[in-house]
């Protein structure tokens, strides 16, 4: 069975194309800034917004059969717009298991999958999923161990499983969320460029931060960390992606 918050169709920013993205509960990260806290326990998840009354339950257990029944009634979407399937979370690879015989089939079906992940589990998940994915949105949030550590996450495991999917010849990209005050400072921007250029990473994506989860965490009774913090300005974004490019070839969400 399938812990699963949501399911998004005709999402059109996981992936190229069309796609149906799958939220799925339970994350081992604890980023501040994360805009889908209602996928960081594994338990289901009651948010109440005071604003409108209005009430919403994230979290239902499912078996791959009732998954996959939902996720094919797109098929024509993905064969006409070269999209697919992404999973995302919370951390999908601790469902791992669970999802083998989901993307198995995808697979034979001819859909492509991606797995949205932040890449701190043991390789040994990876390698569960690796013959029937199409590739990773990895992301990576820093260079910095300590930080990582701040997070909840381990900047060498990290470093590893990228490694060993370069190496396998898994198709990963590698999507850097910019947050104020963490990892958009010149140092930290530089470190990243060098400790992902010396992984041998070609192309990253840069994802700014933004504050569209703060109703969550308020219809969750929450304090959002990040609830005063705003977004980078077109110009820094701007200059940030300069330094990329001048080491990978860079694409970033608008």
């Amino acid at each position: 069975m399938l812990n699963l918050s949501n399911v998004q169709h005709f999402s059109v920013g996981d992936g190229d194309g069309i796609r149906t993205t799958v939220f799925l509960k339970g994350c081992n990260l604890r980023c501040p800034w994360c805009h889908n806290p209602e996928n960081l326990c594994k338990e289901p998840t009651v948010l109440h917004y005071r604003s409108t009354g209005k009430t919403e339950l994230f979290g239902r257990r499912v078996s791959a059969e009732e998954l996959l029944t939902e996720l094919l009634e797109d098929r024509d979407f993905y064969e006409e717009s070269g999209g697919g399937v992404t999973f995302s979370g919370g951390e999908a690879m601790l469902q791992a298991n669970a999802l083998v015989p989901v993307v198995k089939a995808l697979k034979d079906g001819n859909v492509s999958t991606l797995i949205d992940t932040a890449g701190c589990v043991p390789y040994a998940l990876f390698e569960l999923l690796n013959p029937y994915v199409s590739g990773y949105l990895f992301d990576f949030k820093t260079a910095d161990a300590e930080k990582y550590k701040s997070i909840g996450g381990d900047l060498d495991l990290v470093t590893a499983n990228i490694c060993r999917l370069l190496s396998d010849d898994v198709a990963v990209l590698i999507r850097i969320p910019l947050i104020p005050d963490f990892n958009c400072d010149s140092g930290s921007v530089q470190a990243i460029c060098l400790h992902l250029q010396r992984l041998g990473v070609k192309r990253v994506e840069l994802i700014p931060f933004h504050r569209l989860g703060s109703a969550k965490y308020e219809a969750m009774g929450l304090e959002y960390a990040y609830k005063n913090k705003e977004p980078l300005k077109a110009d820094e974004i701007e200059k940030t992606e300069a330094v990329y490019r001048n080491y990978f070839a860079v694409k970033t969400e608008r």
